[in-house]
């Protein structure tokens, strides 16, 4: 049976695994950038469990760059550290990379937290302040536990009104705003919404 919920040793056990794993295949070190629930554990922000590790972008030659695909080895390996620990086949994905493409938040490198996991895989998690901004357009879009996650990180109304402002880059519509709006208010931030 597959284990769908990954807690912080859960975590912890597959990325090392996943270091050996790229060791052995004699890989180039993989740079990881990791939002979402996994980062949320990872860094303390929220305590709750996840089921898979989500890559925004990835470092290679030093910038920033598409995580899709990914590169062989990272994908071999992550296959066989989902066997080993009876993770789902995409435990690793790069089902954020939209968030790339459309463009991070300003300063958004500048923020990320590193975790060497060994020599040949390191962990950028994202920060607070990039999280509230993926979390509010995750809760606009979807609700459920992003609204949850959005509310245990505690924003100010300086945090929402900057993540609002990088919301309406990723959806340019009426539609979207209009909800963003709504959701700002049934958050308790009706004075942030005004401001859009």
């Amino acid at each position: 049976m597959k284990e769908k919920n990954i807690d912080i040793s859960k975590l912890s056990e597959a990325l090392a695994i996943l270091n050996e794993q790229l060791m052995l295949a004699d890989s180039e070190p993989q740079h990881l950038v990791v939002c979402g629930g996994s980062a949320l554990i990872a860094t303390g922000l929220v305590p709750r469990t996840t089921q898979d590790v989500d890559i925004v972008a990835i470092f290679k030659d030093c910038n920033l760059a598409d995580p899709d695909p990914f590169p062989e080895t990272l994908t071999n390996a992550a296959n066989t550290t989902a066997k080993l620990l009876s993770l789902p086949e995409d435990w690793l994905n790069s089902g954020p990379a939209d968030l790339f493409r459309m463009g991070l938040p300003e300063g958004f490198t500048e923020r990320l937290q590193k975790v060497s996991i060994g020599d040949y895989l390191n962990i950028y998690y994202t920060s607070r302040f990039d999280q509230i901004h993926f979390k509010l357009y995750a809760a606009v879009d979807r609700g459920g536990y992003h609204f949850t996650d959005l509310a245990t990180i505690k924003p100010t109304k300086d945090e929402l009104y900057a993540a609002a402002k990088w919301c309406t880059t990723q959806d340019v519509s009426e539609g979207f705003l209009y909800l963003l709006k709504e959701f700002l208010k049934s958050f308790g931030a009706g004075d942030v919404a005004e401001k859009l």
